[in-house]
């Protein structure tokens, strides 16, 4: 089985689960704080009704498969294939009503990302791919994906989510990139790496991410022509430092400067 067999499938995850979410967005929902004293970290009650319908769906469906879920912890990991949920990557967006958010459907096989989406139900749009090709799908039709070319930092148009994902050095480090590019714009979570695909930014760096922060944009990027590593250029799966890019010309420049501190 490939991971094309699951596409209709996880078509069905983004429908179920922008219907759960989208009665919440842009009205007055209770938001609690995940984050124990430390950096806000909010978890809405739409957050939850997301990944819980997804959850049964696969368990109903796929119940030899594994889940790693935002909300609700891991079952079966070391599955062959492994389902990865964030329902509302941009939870501070989602509360304050800007549309800037998605929800990530990941799956893994054998440890790599074969299949991603990233929906965006207000607006209407989904962004997939099995890591050969991307495509976008909206209101208006559907189209194949391309990151554009770009030769040095001093064209490049970087975005990340927020500053406070950086500390001491990997502020200093992503400073130093951020200085080199044309524009940096912040805020866009899993935005940001949809408009690489779509060939409109040319650079992600990033830091403190987790498996469903990531998993399900690394096909999109890749298939759309694009690379994405860790800081030190290793595998992106795990989440940590990552760095997108839509031209490796841009990546190695950007593995370059980060490396120098």
């Amino acid at each position: 089985m490939t991971a094309v067999d699951f596409s209709a499938f996880v078509d069905r995850l983004a429908t179920a689960s922008g219907d759960a979410i989208l009665p919440f967005f842009r009205t007055s929902l209770g938001v609690e704080d995940k984050s124990r004293g430390e950096l806000f970290d909010p978890v809405t009650a739409a957050d939850r009704a997301g990944e819980q319908v997804m959850r049964r769906l696969i368990r109903e469906t796929f119940p030899g498969h594994g889940i790693i879920g935002e909300e609700f912890g891991d079952e079966d990991r070391d599955a062959e294939f492994v389902w990865v949920l964030d329902p509302i990557d941009g939870t501070r967006s989602f509360i304050l009503g800007m549309p800037i958010w998605g929800t990530l459907i990941g799956l893994l096989r054998g440890g790599k990302p074969c299949f991603g989406l990233m929906h965006q139900p207000f607006i209407g749009e989904r962004f997939s791919s099995d890591g050969a090709s991307a495509i976008w799908r909206g209101r208006s039709g559907e189209r194949h994906l391309r990151t554009r070319a770009c030769s040095s930092l001093s064209d490049a148009m970087l975005m990340s989510t927020s500053p406070t994902m950086f500390t001491g050095a990997e502020a200093e480090a992503f400073n130093g990139v951020s200085a080199e590019t044309k524009l940096t714009r912040w805020s866009a979570d899993c935005y940001a790496y949809a408009m690489l695909a779509a060939g409109h930014v040319d650079l992600v760096v990033e830091a403190d991410l987790k498996p469903f922060d990531i998993v399900a944009l690394i096909p999109i990027v890749e298939g759309a022509g694009g690379v994405v590593t860790t800081w030190e250029g290793g595998p992106a799966t795990d989440g940590g430092r990552i760095v997108a890019a839509g031209d490796r010309r841009i990546h190695e420049a950007a593995l370059e400067r980060l490396a120098k501190g």
